[in-house]
């Protein structure tokens, strides 16, 4: 029975991690496409395109949380946060390590190490609210009773 437990609670761990990874990836990814020389109404469609991809990998997350884990809406939209926090963090250590890389240290922001910690707070405390709004709406209507 204690293995059981501990498999489930490896498996949420595992992906939030593959949609911690997501997030960045899309960002870093779509970021390439909307380049500089790009017409402004390209790079929008590139970000437009890359938000509406990180909402499904969000919605998909949640789905997985809700219907396939069973997991309270508490629970679950403390492991969709988590990924999304772990997902910013990641892109800013992305943010910090790029300017290193292409020489652009000199043009980087002095503030660059702060989103270090504002990233996955500014993404993070939404992405908890909005999907424990949403699961609890979801639980309420998964009740024949109300």
């Amino acid at each position: 029975m204690q293995q059981d437990s501990l498999q489930g609670g490896q498996r949420w761990l595992r992906v939030a991690l593959f949609f911690a990874v997501v997030y960045p990836v899309v960002g870093i990814a779509f970021a390439a496409l909307a380049n500089p020389s790009a017409s402004n109404q390209m790079r929008l469609t590139w970000r437009l395109a890359a938000w509406l991809l990180s909402a499904l990998a969000f919605a998909a997350h949640l789905g997985y949380e809700h219907f396939r884990l069973r997991n309270s809406p508490l629970r679950a939209a403390l492991h969709v946060a988590m990924a999304v926090a772990l997902g910013g963090f990641l892109l800013a250590v992305w943010v910090n390590v790029h300017a290193h890389w292409v020489g652009a240290t000199s043009h980087q922001s002095p503030l660059a190490p702060w989103a270090l910690v504002l990233f996955p707070v500014v993404t993070g405390l939404p992405a908890f609210l909005v999907a424990l709004v949403v699961l609890a709406i979801l639980a309420r209507m998964r009740r024949p009773d109300l």
